[in-house]
């Protein structure tokens, strides 16, 4: 990571709209993006975005590889946030699964502030893959508890169909899920154990219908 000429994968800026029309409909689309990689390999796929809980359950992983693994093979290209938790298992799923997988961290894309750090060998694996790191935020931005539901809306403004895997009650996947809702997306929710805290959010959803 030593000085720009280094990197393989520098931060370009990108037209959001030419990218993903679809941020065309979602409220405050981002004027600017910047990003890694490439989304070579997303042309022409459909984007699912896999959202959930930092703190999982052994139950949420394994339904999460699971379904990320049934996509295997279909044009699809695997969303998330490169966070701790579901995001996490969801792309490296992806990558296990051969799919183009896209993230978008709550943070800026320099690698000293790319968030969370225990991430950055995976982000470089995601990019490895032919895959893209994607932010609105200025490079060396720091995750911030401001940061997060701002790039929740790029999640599922980008997204045809957002999967919430797991989420306790008061957590940054319902919000994800609701801007989903808002943006006439497909909501998708995985129920779970009725015993269980990260199951409260998913189930509440599928109430809601």
């Amino acid at each position: 990571y030593h000085g720009a000429h280094m990197d393989p994968y520098p931060i370009i800026d990108i037209e959001p709209l030419d990218a993903f029309p679809q941020l065309a409909h979602i409220p405050q689309p981002p004027r600017a993006l910047r990003m890694r990689g490439s989304l070579a390999k997303s042309q022409g796929t459909k984007f699912v975005t896999i959202v959930g809980s930092r703190g999982y359950s052994s139950y949420g992983k394994h339904v999460c590889e699971m379904l990320v693994r049934g996509l295997a093979g279909y044009p699809v290209t695997i969303v998330s946030g490169l966070a701790i938790g579901i995001d996490a298992i969801a792309h490296r799923a992806a990558l296990d699964a051969g799919l183009p997988t896209i993230a978008f961290p709550g943070s800026g894309l320099d690698w000293k502030a790319l968030h969370p750090a225990q991430h950055r060998a995976l982000a470089r694996e995601i990019l490895d893959a032919g895959g893209a790191l994607l932010s609105e935020y200025p490079d060396d931005t720091r995750g911030a508890h401001w940061t997060f539901p701002r790039r929740n809306r790029l999640e599922a403004g980008i997204s045809d169909i957002t999967i919430v895997i797991e989420a306790g009650e008061k957590s940054g996947t319902l919000i994800t899920a609701r801007l989903a809702t808002e943006y006439n997306k497909t909501v998708g929710a995985v129920p779970g154990p009725i015993t269980s805290p990260t199951s409260v959010g998913a189930n509440w959803l599928l109430r809601l219908g």
